[in-house]
């Protein structure tokens, strides 16, 4: 699957580093470009805007909060402007319900797919592809693990 991952702070590279790791062909944005580097050695590839990393079936963003997801997110230039019809866009940062509310709205009218998926772990376990994410069925919260590793 061709993947495109924004954000690689302390969480965003363990998550793409394991993305990759499991055979995807993954496309890297940072705003510091040298974070991409370590990755692109490993075989991502580099994108020089967000749109760049916005040519797959699938885009992961794991950024700092709302702020740094809505500059991702909108715009002519930002994920739901270049992100392509029935591609998703999981949404890997903490961010607020109404900002999910708003990102799922703007996906859905541009034919594309959205997923909050708020990870819960630290770098360590981002790199060991251990965090993991909540689930909702019929009220009832479990945790999932091994989120980016290939083996869900």
């Amino acid at each position: 699957m061709k993947v495109g991952f924004i954000g690689l702070g302390n969480m965003g590279t363990g998550m793409a580093a394991n993305t990759l790791a499991a055979g995807h062909e993954v496309t890297v944005y940072n705003r510091t470009a040298a974070k991409t580097q370590p990755l692109v050695e490993k075989g991502a590839k580099a994108a020089d805007r967000v749109k760049d990393a916005c040519r797959g079936e699938a885009v992961i963003t794991m950024l700092a909060d709302d702020g740094a997801v809505e500059a991702a997110a909108f715009g002519g230039e930002g994920i739901i402007g270049s992100l392509g019809r029935g591609a998703i866009h999981i949404c890997m940062s903490t961010i607020s319900a109404g900002l999910s509310e708003r990102l799922a709205a703007a996906h859905s009218s541009a034919g594309q797919r959205f997923v909050a998926a708020p990870v819960f772990g630290r770098p360590d376990s981002a790199a060991a592809a251990k965090c993991a994410t909540p689930r909702i069925s019929n009220g009832i919260i479990t945790f999932s693990s091994a989120v980016n590793s290939g083996r869900r």
